[in-house]
């Protein structure tokens, strides 16, 4: 009897919830402040722009084969803290997610992260059959339990992911807890230390993942150009890690990958140091202003060291993203990314956070 082509379907790959990313500005003839997404909120880096514009001039030919010429300009960005092979380059940090489970996940294998958290940890470790094993953030502050994900450690443990600041929260993992959790995971797990919000970072304690990599730890840095250097419509990320790791990866990296105006707008925005202190300028001001103002209007709220707010909203959080929506500012609610009730404000430039403050106040029960 002839089978069907579903016969050759992935078991594994079966009709789940996928990941919807946040919406964008609908066309409409009002002004809309898109506080949703998390994307920089003074717009691209100058340099980032015209070194884009001019490879326009030549897309009807091959980008460069490799990376490399980004892998230079990173290690430039590291002060040489890292050697070039300890670079890996891809479309958008999301891509190298995909890409190291790739490379480590096999069907059966568990992979472990912390809801609330970004989504594709769990939709991306499905498409290769990886059992998710999801050790919640411990509320009320949404601290990471260590003790519950080592409990979760077993023979088929492969990856981990530890976000630094997390999203959708803002919050952070401090450097004596990291530090401890580090010393008592086995060496043959990969630790995916996503720390794409790290330029927003300014707790004392806070850390990323460089001086573990510099000690040989089996940790990934994880990091986007779509967040400080207001690239997220062109999709570049990178991660640098141990050479062992990083040349293993390198195994499964495509030539031809990186489009040529994104790696020469991506080596342009490295270089753009007033745009990247302008940014982290903007976010730490507006930071100040909206915890204020969450505090006078009586929001709960988290404090946040990221360039986003996770809030309690005072109505059910559809309404409540729907009414800001009639007043021109988008929010995103976070049930998608394990915390329910919850709705997720972008830090936008000062007139954004005031549209913001000003739409809250009208829509109050």
């Amino acid at each position: 009897m002839e089978k069907g082509i579903e016969s050759i379907f992935k078991a594994h790959l079966e009709p789940k919830e996928v990941y919807k990313g946040g919406k964008n500005i609908p066309s409409t003839a009002r002004k809309i402040y898109k506080l949703s997404s998390n994307e920089n909120p003074i717009g691209a880096s100058p340099k980032a722009v015209e070194a884009a514009k001019t490879a326009l001039s030549q897309i009807d030919i091959y980008p460069d084969q490799t990376d490399i010429r980004l892998r230079e300009a990173l290690v430039k960005d590291f002060n040489s803290e890292l050697d070039i092979d300890q670079f890996i380059t891809a479309n958008s940090g999301s891509e190298v997610i995909d890409m190291l489970l790739r490379a480590f996940v096999s069907e059966g294998d568990e992979v472990i992260f912390s809801n609330p958290c970004f989504l594709p940890y769990a939709v991306f470790s499905r498409w290769y059959g990886a059992k998710q094993i999801d050790v919640p953030l411990l509320e009320p502050n949404y601290d990471l339990d260590v003790e519950g994900i080592l409990q979760a450690i077993n023979e088929k443990t492969k990856v981990i992911f530890l976000t630094n600041p997390n999203n959708p929260t803002g919050t952070y993992i401090p450097k004596a807890k990291l530090e401890s959790f580090l010393a008592r995971v086995p060496k043959n797990i990969l630790i995916v230390f996503d720390e794409v919000y790290r330029h927003f970072a300014d707790a004392e304690d806070y850390i990323t993942a460089l001086p573990y990599v510099k000690q040989g730890y089996s940790i990934l840095g994880l990091n986007s150009f779509s967040k400080t250097y207001g690239l997220a419509g062109l999709r570049i990320g990178y991660g640098y890690t141990t050479k062992t790791i990083a040349n293993y990866l390198r195994l499964i990296h495509k030539p031809f990958l990186m489009p040529l105006p994104s790696l020469e707008a991506a080596i342009g925005a490295l270089n753009d140091e007033n745009f990247i202190e302008e940014t982290v300028k903007t976010v730490k001001e507006g930071r100040r202003y909206l915890a204020d103002s969450f505090i006078e209007l009586g929001i709960r709220f988290w404090p946040s060291q990221a360039n986003f707010f996770i809030i309690e909203p005072p109505l059910p959080e559809m309404e409540f993203t729907n009414n800001l929506m009639e007043h021109g500012v988008m929010v995103r609610p976070v049930t998608q990314f394990g915390a329910p009730g919850k709705v997720r404000i972008t830090i936008g430039n000062q007139e954004a956070n005031e549209a913001l403050i000003t739409a809250m106040k009208k829509i109050m029960p």
